[in-house]
Order: C-alpha cells, then structure tokens, then sequence
C-alpha cells in the first residue's frame, strides 16, 4: 500500500468533438450500454441497474492499462434534460471522471459534445498511469471518437480497429 507521505495528483483534460446528427440522436449514444454500438472493445459488465441508463447504475470494465485490475464504474450523475452524463472510475490505485455535456451545433444537424477527462492518482503509482492513461486517451485530440461515432452515425455500424 501506499505510505502516508504519498501525494496525490490530478490532471484534467477538456476536448469539444463534433458529431453529425442532431442532439436526441447523439446524446443517448454515451450510455454504457448504447456505448457498445460504436466503440470497438467497449464491453460493460452490468452489475446493478433496472434500465440500460440511470443514475447510479454500476458496471465493471476490464483495464486497458497493463497490470491494474479491472475498473468498476457508476453513473454519478445524469441529466438527460440537460444533455449530461458523468461517470466516476474506480480503480486500485486512482479514480477519474469522465463528464459528458452536449448541445446543438452550429451548424444544422450537429451536435458538439464537450468531454471532460479529470484523473486522480490516489498513490505514486497510480499518478504515473494517470499521466500514461491521459496521454493515450487524448493522443487524438477524441478525434478517434468523433470518428468513430460519426461512422455509427453515417452507417449504423460499428468502425473495428484492426
């Protein structure tokens, strides 16, 4: 475990992606479970909800990060109304929120979703793979996001990686 003189740190990183279809259309697209639609590999195991998208629902993911065990994950907050959605990440030595937030485009028929990325290394550890998880996320900018949900979008497909 981590010593008491351990500092913990965070790091946050905002990106605004614009995706071709109207709001109605994409705002349910960044559920967990309509996730699986359009991002390859996305593969939430659902351990308590009584919807496919709620407040508070809970759901485990297997990680992307070498070694750390799988992450469990809640929706802490949702505001359809608003076209919000947060998640908070929990995983051994850190936890992150991912907050979603979209509104009408300015051009006709787009929405642009702001997606915030905030990490918290809760060891010394854990701040390192922060860094390494944030680098990785946002090495495109999200671009391979709006990339691959304008292409669900365009064909009702899933993009693969290959």
């Amino acid at each position: 475990m981590s010593s008491s003189n351990s500092k913990s740190a965070r790091i946050s990183k905002t990106r605004v992606i614009t995706l071709n279809a109207p709001l109605d259309q994409v705002f349910p697209l960044f559920g967990p479970i309509k996730e699986k639609e359009w991002a390859a590999g996305w593969e939430p195991q659902v351990l308590y909800a009584s919807s496919d998208l709620e407040e508070h629902m809970v759901f485990r993911t297997q990680s992307h990060h070498g070694q750390e065990p799988d992450s469990t994950w809640t929706v802490s907050k949702y505001l359809p109304d608003q076209a919000f959605i947060e998640y908070t990440v929990f995983a051994s030595e850190r936890i992150w929120w991912i907050a979603i937030e979209c509104r009408e485009g300015k051009a006709r028929e787009t929405t642009e979703a702001k997606i915030t990325y905030t990490y918290t290394g809760l060891t010394e550890h854990g701040n390192i793979v922060d860094e390494n998880a944030m680098a990785t996320m946002f090495r495109h900018d999200l671009k391979d996001w709006e990339t691959a949900i304008n292409h669900y979008l365009a064909t009702g497909k899933r993009l693969e990686h290959h």
